[in-house]
């Protein structure tokens, strides 16, 4: 099985290519980078979507790291580029698993990819030997429910939805006490992904927020955002809705090896101010992968 890194390494390549300028024309000749050669790999950063505010950030410490890209060249430059976009992403997180169940809520609009990745987690967590359980709390798509009952079946995890059009809240009292009943180690909470009434929104994940906590202290423990990589920035105003709504504890980032938009993983933690927990590179569960901001940086510059 291919390592984290190659991996992820396939899965940046359409970002990777766009960073791939030829970085050694812009050193050639062992000089200081003036501001012609900047705006070059300014555009390129641009254009992976790192988002204006971390783009000039990192052309400010080009600016200032000049000598040291004259004398290493093109390596230099990947290096420094390299440390500015892992410092951008590193960001404490939870420690999993520290409360049974561990109760995870997962939020997104819908086709960012949130069903799948509640699979792929119940895939993954069932493979170390954890019971979890899946629980389809979004009442108004029916086809969602039976998507997540799919995953559910082919991994072997109990699930449980309401019936169309329930109350959320009340299906997730009843997956949470069925949980603990029978020992559970995780709750998957797949909820709702419609942002049609913002108001509507916030008082439903508060609400679902405040039944969760009366079932099992301190659940939510973990509310994961889903968000689909390749619409790029555009991306971030659905974002700071939910994180407004949900009180996001960290970031899924899906379909990365179908854009070359990678860069928008530093935009985002950078605006929603929390660290991403998975990131996606292609269709099986092993390709859900938890996310490595060193790694990450390497994938991204080469």
């Amino acid at each position: 099985m291919a390592s984290f890194l190659d991996r992820l390494t396939k899965g940046l390549s359409k970002t990777r290519a766009v960073l791939n300028m030829d970085v050694g024309d812009l050193v050639r000749g062992r000089r200081p980078l003036e501001a012609s050669d900047l705006e070059s790999v300014e555009e390129a950063l641009l254009a992976a979507d790192l988002g204006v505010p971390a783009v000039q950030e990192a052309i400010e410490v080009l600016k200032i790291r000049s000598g040291e890209i004259k004398d290493g060249g093109a390596p230099a430059m990947r290096a420094i580029l390299r440390g500015e976009i892992q410092k951008a992403l590193a960001r404490p997180s939870v420690t999993p698993f520290t409360a049974t169940p561990w109760v995870v809520f997962v939020v997104g609009v819908n086709g960012a990819g949130k069903t799948t990745t509640i699979g792929k987690l119940a895939q993954n967590w069932q493979a170390e030997g954890r019971k979890v359980l899946v629980v389809a709390a979004d009442t108004f798509r029916a086809a969602a429910a039976e998507q997540l009952q799919v995953w559910a079946e082919r991994t072997g995890a109990p699930f449980h939805r309401g019936a169309e059009g329930a109350d959320p809240s009340s299906v997730v009292t009843d997956g949470l006490r069925l949980a603990r009943a029978r020992g559970l180690d995780a709750v998957l909470v797949d909820t709702a992904g419609r942002l049609h009434t913002k108001d509507n929104l916030m008082a439903e994940l508060a609400k679902m927020s405040r039944v969760a906590g009366r079932e099992v202290p301190g659940a939510p423990h973990e509310t994961l955002l889903v968000l689909d990589a390749t619409v790029g920035s555009n991306g971030l105003a659905q974002g700071r809705e939910f994180a407004k709504a949900g009180g996001v504890t960290g970031l899924v980032l899906t379909k990365l090896d179908g854009t070359a938009k990678g860069g928008v993983a530093v935009a985002v933690v950078r605006e929603l101010g929390v660290p991403i927990r998975y990131v996606g590179v292609g269709e099986t569960a092993e390709d859900l992968l938890p996310f490595d901001a060193a790694a990450f940086a390497e994938g991204l510059v080469g």
